[in-house]
């Protein structure tokens, strides 16, 4: 057994401290239905939590298997070392005051440092955290109350606020929930290294992540990596989106939060499903409980009511799920169990005609629910179950569960409101192989994100750029400095000549030939203030458009024509999640429109090409309404252009941004660019 299985499935535990929250610990672990010996450990006290109390860890019958240290965090540091020494197979460490209070503790960073010398090979879990809750071998390290019970297969839960995870321990939706840890500091032990422990588990079905940061990259591609190998799933819920979310990170965890764009990039590059609510995690986590993972998200929908099945088509379509129009194979076999009067479509309302006879819901089920969709969806939502009995709505179950026997197609009950699928339904169709979707919109959402398919899948082998850390400061390079540089590695950039005054800025022009561009230098938005005039066509038009600008020198660059679209590509240097690279709509409405789509580097071509056709103004480069299409290739050629600048210069590159790219039919050219470097 690995260090972690023997710590997360002991045979023998010690509970060192004496109050209230190691009396918690003693109980629930009990209450879990943990049958080996429990020792607590307290230099004063008889007894702590109904069990006797040894009076330090020298007096144990035997070397625990797993501790929860409850102690405050100098002694936590002490007990870790003699734990170690006695051969322990893992600790939680419950005290605060580690690296997550450097702001207020100013030896935060150096006391964590020591608990983890002090661990030396036992694992530690923490500090600052719950620590964790098997209901799959019955025990608890928990100093708080839980809502799971035993389970024989289920999914487990990493995350790093403990308070979350006892709410999603609370939920009453059906899902399963093997096993749920705690990360806290992640002083020694990641949510790599527990992720990877967890999926090796083959009673663990899939893993659910809380993620407020990331703080080592290479295990994060490793955790991704294995559970890639052992065909487990990974969802993630993130925060960090908003800056005050960004703030409460750093201050909770010690952990870097990074761009958000950064992270929903890299959770995509490992083929990590993402969602955005804790409800949609824990729809999510019983798809792909039950399925394994949807192979696509084309499904059908099938319900009693028209109103629900228009919900599910705009709520579908917001989601990113698709209905595929019916087959001809499909429409014969609805009209022989529907009969005339009902409008065959996907979504279906099959009215409330069948409605009680079992044999025809099934026979609508199976024609409808074909085993090419990634999943068949039937809405139903049981009545009150304090007030009404349901045996009809029933039917509908069991209907749902022939479907999935004779089509092969993966079946999913879906409820209107998260109320309409009440705890013993949605356990009793997970029993026959039935998804409960509790929630209409977290259902359709929780769809999306559950599509494993090729169709989706976006891993790669290569790992992620690191940025490396410099040794000097970085400066803003002059535009004819980055366009030099972008030159030299291949990007398409005007003709241009610099000049320090007004009248060798026309004699510059005159040398180009005309029209030009006259741009002021040392301003990063020169439309903004006056400093880019376009489309000059004398030397007397460049003089005294320079005599106008807020500059002492200028440049002048040919007139760039044939414009078919302008973007913006940048990279920026993310601590915690590489170099992003962005593209997206350029020019002077980029912050405004926000149209943009992230990549890490290295991004394959193919990545390039997905994330450019995934924006909302990608009409504009294929060519829309008879306008001519840009050169498509010329613009991925500059993006990879671009990782190679990036990954010759890690170490001192931390910003480039063209803008505007722009796009013609024969070619892509950097009209604008900012670099910002260290030398």
């Amino acid at each position: 057994m690995s260090p972690l299985g023997r710590f997360f499935s002991p045979k023998a535990v010690t509970v060192i401290g004496g109050g209230t929250w190691c009396e918690a610990v003693v109980r629930q672990c009990r209450a879990t239905g943990f049958t080996g010996p429990i020792w607590p450990v307290h230099p004063k006290k008889s007894e702590v939590g109904g069990l006797p109390a040894y009076p330090d860890l020298a007096s144990l019958p035997d070397v625990p298997d797993a501790a929860f240290i409850g102690v405050n965090r100098e002694l936590t540091v002490t007990m870790a070392r003699e734990l170690s020494a006695m051969g322990c197979g893992g600790a939680v460490c419950f005290a605060a005051g580690f690296s997550e209070a450097v702001s207020e503790l100013v030896d935060g960073d150096a006391l964590q440092a020591q608990l983890v010398e002090a661990a030396g090979e036992m694992r530690v879990l923490g500090p600052n955290c719950y620590g964790i809750v098997n209901a799959l071998d019955g025990m608890a390290l928990w100093p708080d109350r839980h809502g799971m019970s035993r389970v024989e297969t289920g999914v487990a839960v990493i995350g790093q606020s403990s308070n979350v995870l006892i709410n999603l321990t609370m939920q009453r939706r059906g899902l399963p929930l093997a096993t749920v840890v705690a990360a806290g500091n992640q002083a020694q032990t990641s949510m790599s290294d527990l992720g990877i422990a967890l999926l090796e588990d083959p009673r663990i079905t899939a893993l659910g992540l809380h993620i407020e940061g990331i703080s080592d990259l290479p295990a994060f591609e490793a955790l991704a990596g294995r559970a890639a190998e052992l065909g487990k799933p990974i969802v993630a819920l993130r925060v960090g989106a908003s800056e005050q979310a960004q703030a409460a990170a750093v201050s909770h965890t010690a952990s870097l939060t990074g761009s958000d764009a950064g992270a929903r990039a890299l959770l995509r590059r490992l083929d990590i499903a993402q969602v955005d609510t804790p409800t949609e995690l824990i729809e999510t986590l019983k798809i792909l409980h039950v399925t394994g993972g949807l192979r696509s998200a084309r499904i059908a929908s099938a319900s009693c009511s028209g109103g629900e099945a228009s919900l599910m088509a705009d709520m579908g379509e917001i989601a990113g799920v698709t209905y595929p129009a019916l087959t001809d194979t499909q429409k014969t076999g609805l009209r022989a169990a529907l009969g005339p009067k009902v409008a065959l479509a996907n979504p279906l309302d099959y009215n409330t005609y069948i409605w009680g006879d079992e044999e025809a819901l099934t026979a609508t089920f199976t024609a409808l629910c074909t085993a090419e969709l990634g999943l068949g969806c039937v809405v139903v939502d049981y009545p009150r179950d304090d007030r009404f009995e349901a045996p009809d709505y029933d039917q509908v179950l069991r209907a749902v569960a022939k479907t999935r026997e004779m089509t092969g197609t993966p079946m999913a009950l879906v409820s209107l409101l998260s109320e309409g699928l009440p705890e013993p339904v949605a356990m009793k169709a997970l029993e026959m192989g039935i998804v409960p979707l509790c929630g209409m919109g977290d259902a359709l959402r929780a769809i999306r994100a559950a599509v494993t398919g090729p169709g989706r899948s976006n891993a790669r082998a290569d790992p992620v750029t690191l940025p490396v850390n410099g040794r000097g400061a970085a400066r803003v390079f002059s535009e004819a400095e980055a366009k030099a540089l972008l030159q030299g590695f291949g990007v398409r950039v005007p003709g241009s000549g610099r000049a320090g005054e007004a009248d060798k800025a026309a004699e510059t022009a005159t040398r180009i030939g005309f029209p030009v561009v006259l741009k002021g230098e040392g301003i990063a938005h020169k439309t903004e203030a006056g400093a880019v005039v376009l489309n000059l066509s004398s030397a007397q038009a460049v003089t005294e458009a320079a005599a106008k600008m807020p500059a002492e020198n200028f440049l002048v660059e040919e007139m760039i024509t044939g414009t078919v679209a302008e973007l913006i590509i940048g990279v920026t240097r993310d601590q915690a999640h590489g170099f992003v690279l962005t593209l997206g709509l350029g020019g002077i409405l980029t912050e405004l429109i926000r149209d943009t789509a992230s990549v890490l580097i290295p991004a394959a071509r193919e990545d390039i090409a997905a994330a450019l056709h995934s924006l909302r103004t990608a009409p504009l480069l294929t060519g829309y309404r008879g306008r001519p299409g840009a050169d498509i290739e010329a613009v991925i050629d500059t993006a990879m252009a671009l990782q190679q600048l990036v990954q010759q210069h890690a170490g001192a590159l931390h910003e480039i941004e063209i803008n505007p790219l722009i796009c013609r039919a024969t070619d892509a050219v950097a009209a604008d660019a900012l670099i910002r470097m260290e030398e």
